[in-house]
């Protein structure tokens, strides 16, 4: 087993790295910007290196200053997380020239699954459903041609896109030259890469995912499927487990239609893979995350399995241990991301935190890094905490989740945590009548 390991991020996924780390015996290394000097997971953590400037690019984001760190500490195995490098395959090749264990999957499969089209190809031909779509498009002459092809409406997306970035649904030809020319600049200033493809925009979807863990060996597990179809400007603000709209049949296909990709690729690790689902209960293959996502507790909390420990165990050489039988879905579990920004102008509201109250209670579960008197920094994603239920069923769920929400307060900056609420007591949302258009369409009306 690893005996020292360096996370290579932030925040709330830090500190659940780095208590699974203590519970596993495993030393721990801190990594941290200037301007996350009194962050919790700094204080948590065995060790702690400075690696750089508040700006990301500078700091988690410089692989330079974090193989250093890992050579300085002396660590076996660097987690990175989500987002930042994560999914940065040519991090993961640096680690494992520096006889570093990046704790993920190998380089070659991030590539695979990282880049869109290929993994679009790679899926396809493992038999999963696909929305029809295209490669890489050459330019706006060929994104015409294939969209009269496919029919509109259809979605361009960047091909190393993620987090809801390098995304435009266009309806008509008209707003082709434009959605075209936006995605690919936008593309290029966030991924570093402005390569995009289209597909057929599925207009009134669920967004469901299945969360797999694999060990290298062929031994390839669904942990079963998360509903996240609450999001906003495709960004997620509320994931549940199971989802509500899946019955026994479909989880199954959708199982299996994951499993066949990570066969097609000998996955190793966690990974999330994405689907729409239609009103017909059809389902299309969007994308895979080669990551542990934001998200994961909810699988966690009707699961029983510690989804991180087993990241660690599996890059350690061990396996997973476990079989399809022992994967049981106990009860229904909700999340809440709780962010700072005011909700109505969806703008980011860092400041000092000067009161802070978190939840608590039977099946109440709080990650978060935040604390009083704590300063919620500008540079970075603005979610300081996730909010996680867990009750015998969906209804009793929710009612744990609108208790819990009315207890947190966090005084001194904006927050979504009444906005979430709202959300939660919304009658379409309780009877699961809804799509990813919900806050659009219907929230903002009522």
């Amino acid at each position: 087993m690893f005996k020292k390991i360096l996370i290579a991020n932030r925040g709330e996924i830090a500190l659940r790295i780095i208590r699974a780390c203590r519970e596993m015996g495993i030393a721990t290394v801190a990594v941290h910007s200037k301007a996350d000097e009194e962050s919790l997971h700094v204080k948590l953590a065995d060790e702690s290196v400075c690696i750089g400037p508040p700006q990301s690019k500078l700091s988690y984001l410089n692989v330079a200053a974090l193989v250093s760190a890992a050579d300085l500490c002396g660590v076996d195995a660097i987690h990175p997380g989500y987002g930042f490098l994560a999914e940065n395959a040519d991090f993961a090749r640096i680690c494992e020239q520096c006889n570093v264990t990046f704790i993920g999957p190998k380089p070659e499969q991030i590539s695979k699954m990282g880049d869109k089209a290929t993994a679009r190809r790679i899926a396809k031909e493992a038999g999963v459903p696909m929305l029809p779509g295209t490669g890489i498009l050459r330019d706006v002459e060929d994104a015409a041609r294939r969209a009269d092809e496919i029919g509109y409406p259809v979605m361009l997306k960047a091909t190393a896109g993620g987090g809801g970035r390098g995304i435009q649904i266009i309806y008509h030809p008209s707003q082709l030259r434009t959605s075209f020319e936006r995605v690919r600049s936008e593309a290029a200033a966030a991924f570093g890469l402005g390569d995009c493809y289209m597909e057929k925009f599925c207009e009134h979807p669920k967004h469901i995912e299945i969360q797999v863990l694999c060990d290298g060996k062929g031994n390839n597990l669904s942990l079963g499927e998360r509903d996240c179809t609450v999001q906003r400007r495709h960004q997620k603000l509320i994931e549940e487990a199971p989802s509500p709209v899946v019955d026994a049949e479909l989880r199954k296909k959708m199982s299996d239609a994951a499993i066949r990709l990570c066969q097609a690729v000998d996955y190793l690790g966690v990974g999330t893979v994405e689907f729409l689902v239609d009103e017909k209960k059809n389902f299309y293959f969007m994308e895979m995350n080669t990551r542990i996502q934001v998200e994961h507790p909810v699988t966690e909390m009707v699961t029983g399995i510690d989804l991180i420990k087993k990241q660690i165990l599996v890059a350690a050489g061990y396996g997973h241990g476990l079989k399809n039988e022992d994967v049981v879905i106990n009860g229904h579990a909700i999340e809440c991301r709780i962010n700072a920004e005011d909700p109505e102008k969806m703008v980011p509201s860092p400041g000092v935190i000067s009161t802070y109250h978190a939840p608590g209670g039977y099946g109440v579960r709080v990650d978060s890094f935040v604390y009083q008197n704590y300063r919620v920094q500008p540079f970075y994603d603005s979610m300081i905490g996730k909010l996680i239920c867990h009750a015998p069923t969906r209804d009793e769920a929710i009612a744990k989740m609108s208790c819990a929400l009315s207890e947190i307060v966090v005084g001194g900056i904006h927050t979504n945590v009444a906005f979430q609420r709202k959300i939660i007591l919304h009658p379409k949302f309780k009877t699961a009548e809804y799509d990813t258009h919900f806050l659009e369409e219907v929230l903002a009306k009522y």
